[in-house]
């Protein structure tokens, strides 16, 4: 008898088949006519189990960590309790590290678990998110803080940091040591903090909003430019950049440039125009290994919108002059840097798309793949098997009847290199390791785990790693 699982009470299914067209058609409404996307191109948005949106990325000993906001499953409004944190190695195979911080963490706080920025000093790292203040009913900075980027975080300070009912928070250390907290909406305000990152000096300054500094808006004489919020504040070869939210709505992102960090600002242009499906956009610009990216949201996935959103990645290039580019969102995404070792263990959490899957946290530590059924597939894109590998390992559970991962190579159709079966374990935590020959996976390869096998949930996943060798024939 297959024991019945519920699904995570905070959301649906996004990716089932019939979905992933209805969201592919969604995606192509933005994407530019001269890119077509395949399905072995799709790889933004990002995440596709969870919706996400307010992306902050931050880069540490050579993974970028991405920070985001939660919009929890059919929200009508931004219905938003945890913030979610995600990494790569690689910007296209991203591990699902589940929520160290939610409103929970904050005793003070009621609601509203929107946009944050984390940032690291001195070995640990902060992040500043916005919430509502239970005790005045308005908008709050908190601080939280953490030994790891991946947490748990816990709140620093047991009260906001600074409150003046205004949201968004972004933060940036200068080259001199001094940090910075900007935020604001409709207005822009920024401190000082201390070293300690938990306290600042003197009080909030509001930046003055012209229209040389922030562009002119028109129709609304209350809001005479165009900044409207979501800030992200860095500075490159001497220069200071001020991205933002331009304009709602539907919003934009634009930026301005200063010679200092308090300004004064000029106003640049566009970086990407109003595209999307979603009527809000968040920006979040690194450099990683080389190369420069630009992270956003839309509402590209099924049920996806204004509510509902999903974060999705390009990489650009400056202009000679220092200026942005426009960019445009696409499905495709930015370019994998390098490769993936799967003779190295792998979360199964680590995934560049996935159909079907859901996450949780494992009783073994970290997160695991789970809520599978017959048809579900992980993609992990570019491993590189070289000259072949011999075996599969994965660790699994399944309180079910069990099922079978099958390993394809370049679609989820694909060529089968090998078949792994998974009994019944005694419960969906309860886990064991499986093994099985692999024949035909040499190369550089996309590789799908496909799982396969009665009805309702399968099995669960929490890592897996091939063993190097000669290779046999491939199952048929």
């Amino acid at each position: 008898m297959k024991t019945a699982r519920p699904l995570p009470a905070t959301r649906t299914r996004l990716t089932r088949a019939v979905a992933w067209t209805v969201g592919l058609l969604l995606v192509l409404a933005v994407v530019p006519a001269a890119v077509q996307p395949t399905e072995a191109r799709a790889d933004n948005p990002i995440v596709q189990h969870v919706y996400t949106a307010d992306p902050a990325p931050l880069v540490h000993n050579g993974r970028v960590y991405l920070y985001t906001g939660h919009d929890e499953d059919g929200s009508t409004y931004f219905t938003m309790k945890d913030w979610r944190v995600w990494s790569s190695a690689d910007m296209v195979n991203w591990t699902d590290h589940g929520s160290p911080l939610s409103l929970a963490t904050f005793s003070w706080a009621s609601a509203d678990a929107w946009a944050g920025q984390a940032v690291q000093r001195n070995g640990r790292f902060y992040w500043y998110v916005p919430v509502k203040n239970r005790a005045t009913g308005r908008m709050a900075i908190g601080v939280a803080v953490s030994d790891s980027p991946t947490g748990p975080f816990r709140d620093a300070l047991g009260r906001p940091l600074v409150e003046n009912g205004e949201i968004d928070p972004t933060v940036f250390i200068d080259d001199d040591g001094q940090a910075y907290l900007y935020w604001g909406n409709p207005n822009l305000w920024y401190v000082r903090l201390n070293a300690d990152m938990t306290s600042y000096s003197g009080g909030p300054t509001r930046i003055p909003l012209t229209t040389a500094g922030f562009g002119t808006r028109t129709g609304d004489p209350n809001r005479p430019t165009l900044y409207e919020e979501g800030p992200w504040v860095y500075k490159r070869n001497g220069l200071y950049y001020m991205v933002f939210a331009a304009k709602c709505c539907s919003e934009f992102i634009a930026y301005s440039t200063a010679p200092g960090p308090t300004g004064p600002w000029t106003y640049r242009g566009t970086v990407m125009p109003t595209q999307g499906s979603s009527f809000t956009n968040h920006p979040g610009i690194v450099d990683f290994k080389g190369n420069s990216y630009f992270f956003y949201h839309n509402g590209g996935l099924p049920g996806g919108g204004g509510y509902t959103r999903s974060v999705a990645v390009e990489r650009f290039s400056y202009n000679a002059d220092g200026t942005i580019p426009v960019i445009s969102m696409t499905n495709s995404g930015a370019p994998q840097v390098g490769t993936l070792n799967p003779y190295v263990r792998q979360e199964a959490e680590t995934l560049a798309w996935g159909s079907g899957i859901e996450t949780e946290p494992a009783a073994e530590g970290g997160m695991n793949v789970g809520w599978i059924e017959n048809g579900d597939y992980v993609k992990v894109k570019g491993v590189a098997f070289g000259p072949g590998a011999s075996t599969f390992t994965a660790r699994v559970a399944s309180g079910s009847g069990g099922g079978t991962v099958e390993l394809r190579l370049g679609s989820p159709n694909g060529t089968v290199v090998g078949r792994c079966g998974v009994p019944n374990t005694g419960g969906w935590q309860a886990w064991t390791t499986v093994t099985c020959p692999v024949g035909g996976a040499a190369g550089t390869q996309d590789l799908y785990l496909r799982f396969t096998g009665g009805s309702g949930y399968l099995l669960n996943m929490n890592w897996w790693q091939f063993t190097s060798g000669t290779t046999g024939t491939a199952p048929r």
